[in-house]
């Protein structure tokens, strides 16, 4: 797995290189290189691999450089079909990816140079249709969520390793005429699991044997509004609705069956001047705390529109998160249907995404003005769709 590596260059233009070979205390790295450049009048440089899955049967890597705002396709690693999303286990350099396919499927890999991934390690077959989602858990165990058949599977690891994948898992029904879960985000002690079919985020805990889980109880969402991603912060969530086309915040009720508590904020995500013919619908959401050089929380939400396309791209809406939610504005990415972004550096400074329509590729931008806007950095074409990405950060 690679690590950031990072370049000091002086200004007699002579270059020092350190790459690390486990993760850094990214913190400390950054305040000590940021003190020696302000001393010395140097510049500092990093290197970021991201690894990116799609609709096809591989799973890309790029290259971001921060100095020169390149990004660069590095390779491309054979895996099943569609993994269109992948998650990472951090410090065991494992990637987990769906099979968003009929049956679904879960896969294992090992992280290798370069962000060039092992043949499968493990696959599973993930009890369901249309795979959508997958994460993993703090109990050892890897979650994920079937789109089209309105279940939800959590399966052990191996201890030793956690890349192979045990016979002990939970099946987990949802009680609803409709249900299409697409997220799982672990909150505590649960498991929420937003469905934008049947209007709910489910909660779920782990029965009296550990690694069983069952529901536990729900979040009721407005009704047709389609809750799709969430983000929470402390005991507020915070929930982007692929239906309605807006962004919601609410306290988490009390577990383990509070069904719902008044919505804060209910704002529209859509961006002015859309086109006759366009056809809306919220993706992702993002957090990016406040830090060092960033005063203000904001939240970040993607749009995908799935009709009359806008020649500026879709947008990427921006709220600021205190002392109210509020819409602060929009950016246009000049990409189709955004239907996956992720942040990263150290202070979540940089924004990559791509589209699953078009032929734009994936971008790369910076929160600016404090995080109020993104400025476009670079663009990468080479492969046209994009769906989902990590940082080996």
């Amino acid at each position: 797995m690679e690590y950031p590596e990072l370049v000091r260059i002086d200004t007699d233009g002579s270059r020092q290189t350190t790459s690390y070979h486990c993760a850094p205390p990214r913190a400390l790295a950054w305040r000590h290189l940021r003190a020696r450049a302000a001393a010395t009048g140097t510049i500092v440089m990093v290197n970021f691999t991201i690894l990116a899955g799609g609709y096809t049967s591989f799973v890309a890597s790029y290259l971001f450089n921060s100095d020169t705002n390149a990004l660069t396709l590095l390779n491309q690693s054979p895996t099943g079909p569609n993994p269109s999303w992948i998650s990472l286990l951090p410090h065991k350099h494992i990637l987990y990816a769906i099979n968003e396919d009929s049956p679904g499927g879960l896969q294992s890999f090992r992280i290798g140079e370069n962000g060039l991934l092992s043949s499968a390690i493990d696959t599973i077959n993930a009890e369901g249709n249309t795979s959508a989602f997958t994460a993993p858990l703090s109990t050892g165990q890897v979650a994920v969520v079937n789109y089209g058949s309105g279940n939800a599977l959590i399966v052990s690891t191996e201890e030793s390793d956690p890349a192979q994948f045990t016979t002990e898992y939970s099946l987990i029904t949802f009680d609803a005429p409709v249900s299409n879960p697409h997220m799982v985000l672990e909150h505590g002690s649960e498991v929420f699991i937003p469905d934008l079919g049947a209007d709910k985020i489910w909660r779920l805990a782990e029965s009296d044997t550990p690694g069983n889980w069952k529901v536990q109880g729900q979040i009721d969402q407005p009704t047709g509004s389609g809750p799709r991603h969430i983000v929470t912060r402390g005991n507020t969530l915070y929930t982007v609705h692929q239906t309605s086309n807006t962004l919601t915040q609410q306290r988490i009720p009390p577990a383990p069956n509070g069904t719902s508590t008044p919505l804060i904020a209910n704002i529209s995500i859509l961006p002015p001047g859309l086109p006759e013919g366009a056809a809306m619908a919220g993706a992702e959401v993002l957090l990016a705390e406040r830090s060092e050089h960033y005063a203000e929380s904001f939240i970040y939400v993607s749009n995908r529109n799935t009709g009359v396309q806008d020649p500026r791209g879709d947008a990427i809406a921006i709220f600021r998160v205190e002392p109210r939610l509020s819409l602060v504005g929009f950016v246009y990415t000049g990409l189709q249907q955004v239907r996956g972004m992720q942040l990263g550096g150290p202070e979540k400074e940089f924004l990559i995404a791509g589209g699953v329509a078009g032929d734009a590729g994936v971008i790369m931008l910076k929160r600016t003005e404090g995080g109020r806007n993104l400025t476009l950095l670079a663009r990468n074409a080479e492969i046209p769709t994009r769906a989902s990405f990590v940082w080996l950060d």
